[in-house]
This record gives C-alpha cells, sequence and structure tokens, in this order.
C-alpha cells in the first residue's frame, strides 16, 4: 500500500514537472510534451535513441527509457492517450548485464570499472 502510494506520488510529479519545466532553462531547445509518436520520432532522428526499458507507473502512466549507442538518454511519461512529456535527460548511460543469482556491485560515483 505505501509502495503504491510513493509511486503514485512519484509519477504525478513526474509528469507535473514535465508539463511545468521551462523550456529556457535548457541548455538547448527541449520539447516537453507531445504525441508520443512525434516525441519518438525526434529521439530517433536527433539522437539516434530506441527504447530500451519500461516500467509502469500507475494504472494511467508508462515510464519510458530511450538510450543511444552513444550514452544519451531520455525518460518519457506516457499517458493512456498517448500523450508523452519528457521527464528527464542525459548523457553516459551504462547498461549493466544482471545475472540472476549473481551479486552485482556498482562501481562508486564517478570511478569506473
Amino acid at each position: 500500500m505505501v509502495r503504491n502510494t510513493i509511486r503514485n506520488l512519484v509519477g504525478t510529479a513526474a509528469i507535473i514537472l514535465a508539463v511545468t519545466a521551462h523550456p529556457a532553462a535548457a541548455q538547448q531547445p527541449v520539447f516537453n510534451c507531445a504525441e508520443r509518436s512525434k516525441v519518438v520520432e525526434s529521439l530517433g532522428t536527433h539522437y539516434s535513441e530506441t527504447l530500451q526499458a519500461v516500467g509502469l507507473i500507475n494504472q494511467a502512466a508508462i515510464l519510458e527509457v530511450f538510450v543511444s549507442e552513444s550514452g544519451t538518454w531520455t525518460m518519457l511519461v506516457t499517458n493512456l492517450s498517448g500523450h508523452s512529456c519528457v521527464v528527464f535527460a542525459g548523457e553516459g548511460w551504462e547498461t549493466l548485464a544482471i545475472v540472476p543469482g549473481l551479486k552485482t556491485e556498482l562501481p562508486a560515483f564517478g570511478q569506473t570499472r
């Protein structure tokens, strides 16, 4: 119950952040929200990002992670009507291999393996 409440609050906060974020604050022009197909097309065209992960936020929205081979990444929140908002974007994405039963340790922040 508490976990679902926290998940719903985080999802709601992410959507509010995406809708109210001011594009002038970014270093590059950024679109915040649009039809999902247009956002996905733009991520592929401009950043060579493809869908790498999906997670259910709640019954009305999903979180999608798009990543490029160069390490740029974008997180979208998409609702049931197909409207997507960019909530986070960055560089330096690293995919970790997860093997069932193997204890995986992450490197300390700022250190490479």
